[in-house]
């Protein structure tokens, strides 16, 4: 098969090569239903394409209707792209109403780890826990239509009426806050208001954002589509790449 293949390249037919494309379109696909990620060849950088969407799963698995964006497949594939040199940079794709708060955290923290750089764009809704997935990345964008929602912790099931589960919650409710604020513009009094805020939400404490409101906020870096993402995620490719060679150059 393989003599065939470089007796058709030697005398410049090209079908060979269409086939190897085609024969590559459906792994990826697959990986895209399975995975929800997805490397991106043939562009000006190697760049990984991850979507967090639907409820973020925690320690229990949601029923099989749900939409769901399962930590144990994000977070080890966010380990392997830290450790894959040929990726260049990561764009991470939001549309989630929240979910575990755990488990949404311990992907945030991973991704503002990452010395792969990183950029996120929020679509359609970032709501919840989705706020700290928003913000982890080095640069965020958001589109006009879409929103984050940003309220208190809550918790589903039982809960025992003592003040250990008040302060429990209360502790929870800081990690989320010191996390938003420090990969984000928004000062912490700040967010404890929009958090605290009534009368917007029907039967719930807290605050709807737009796109545009959320950049004014300071808690999205700016205002844009996916072409402004990208780009903004070559230029810090590019940054980067000029700063290691300048460090080589002063090395030698």
């Amino acid at each position: 098969m393989s003599e065939e293949i470089n007796n058709n390249a030697n005398n410049g037919n090209q079908s060979p090569q269409t086939n190897s494309d085609n024969s590559d379109k459906p792994s990826q696909t697959e990986q895209i239903e399975r995975v929800g990620h997805i490397s991106l060849k043939n562009a000006r950088h190697l760049i990984h394409c991850l979507t967090i969407i639907g409820e973020v799963e925690g320690h229990y698995i949601l029923p099989p209707q749900n939409k769901t964006t399962k930590y144990e497949h994000i977070m080890p594939a966010l380990v392997a792209i830290e450790q894959d040199s040929s990726i260049e940079g990561l764009v991470i794709i939001i549309n989630t109403v929240g979910g575990d708060v755990e488990a949404g955290l311990a992907i945030a923290e991973l991704i503002a780890g990452m010395k792969t750089p990183t950029v996120s764009i929020v679509l359609g809704g970032g709501h919840s826990i989705g706020v700290p997935l928003a913000v982890c990345a080095k640069k965020s964008f958001i589109v006009p239509s879409a929103t984050m929602t940003i309220h208190p912790v809550r918790m589903n099931g039982l809960v025992l009426g003592v003040p250990q589960t008040l302060s429990y919650f209360d502790k929870m409710q800081e990690r989320i806050i010191r996390f938003v604020c420090d990969n984000s513009n928004i000062t912490p009094e700040r967010f404890r208001e929009l958090m605290m805020t009534t009368g917007e939400l029907v039967m719930d404490v807290g605050t709807v954002l737009d796109g545009e409101n959320a950049v004014k906020e300071g808690i999205i870096d700016s205002l844009g589509g996916l072409s402004d993402a990208i780009e903004c995620l070559y230029e810090l490719i590019e940054s980067e790449s000029n700063e290691k060679k300048c460090k080589e150059k002063n090395g030698d």
